[in-house]
């Protein structure tokens, strides 16, 4: 099943933008803090964290098809979108510096902020010295439709522009299904199995990745529960079920049923935090 998804996966247009498997790490402080609250069960991370790339973070893995994809077409400009601080958008100007494409990032101002400290600092620097156009819009107004007409102006003027919605598309997506096969040779090799994987759901596309990659190798859709951190639990379920079989659709693999179970029991909303002992 491996070898099968792989192959897809290398039919795939893609670049390079991390240079090693991120490691999984076993959390023993946590599991002691926890003590008789987990009754055995060991918990891992997997660190997406330390990529190489402009600071890293789960967005490369997407950028990875996403950049493949722009440059298969032929583009020499990337416009993406997101908020303010977008992680997504940071990643997007660093991995178009590191391709030689420009990069131009519609971002809007969606939180209830205007100090300098979020309006001028963090990664709107980094998006800076990546050498990204910014254009700012209002919070009401469709950062899609705004860089959808953005692209219009710059072919008009003989760009070949590749316009990247977020890492939610089923394009990005194919960058966790990619994962799910590192996932899977890792557990090999230490010898773990892993009986779910747990994240955090917002646009639902490092979800639907990894499920749609544990569906085609074979373990099944709802290994990957969703912890939902946007939208109500179910309206994430809803969109990210629509997303895996998107994924699948690309890797020629048979789609997942409406009732496959990757609800989890909590959105952020009920969580009360945990505290670690003194």
């Amino acid at each position: 099943m491996t070898q099968t998804l792989d192959l897809h996966l290398r039919r795939m247009p893609r670049v390079a933008l991390l240079d090693l498997a991120t490691p999984i790490q076993r959390l023993r402080r946590i599991e002691a803090a926890l003590g008789e609250q987990l009754n055995g069960i060991g918990l891992f991370v997997k660190r997406d964290d330390v990529m190489g790339l402009g600071g890293g973070g789960n967005k490369l893995r997407k950028l990875e098809f996403l950049l493949g994809d722009a440059i298969a077409q032929g583009a020499d400009t990337i416009i993406t979108v997101g908020g303010r601080q977008s992680n997504h958008a940071r990643l997007t100007a660093a991995a178009a510096a590191r391709y030689g494409l420009r990069c131009e990032l519609v971002l809007g101002l969606m939180v209830a902020r205007d100090d300098e400290d979020y309006t001028e600092n963090g990664n709107i620097i980094l998006d800076d010295l990546f050498g990204a156009t910014i254009h700012d819009v209002a919070g009401n107004v469709s950062t899609l439709a705004v860089a959808e007409e953005r692209a219009e102006i710059l072919r008009a003027s003989g760009r070949k522009v590749y316009v990247a919605p977020t890492g939610a598309s089923s394009v990005g997506c194919l960058g966790y299904a990619a994962c799910a096969s590192e996932i899977a040779a890792q557990s090999a090799a230490q010898d773990i199995h892993f009986q779910h994987i747990i994240v955090p759901n917002g646009s639902g596309g490092m979800h639907a990745g990894l499920s749609a990659g544990f569906a085609a190798l074979g373990a099944g859709a709802a290994k990957v529960k969703l912890f939902a951190v946007l939208a109500r639990v179910e309206d994430a379920r809803r969109g990210t079920l629509e997303k895996i079989n998107a994924t699948l659709a690309l890797l020629e693999s048979p789609g997942v049923s409406p009732d496959e179970p990757i609800l989890a029991a909590h959105s952020l909303a009920r969580v009360t935090a945990f505290r670690p002992r003194p």
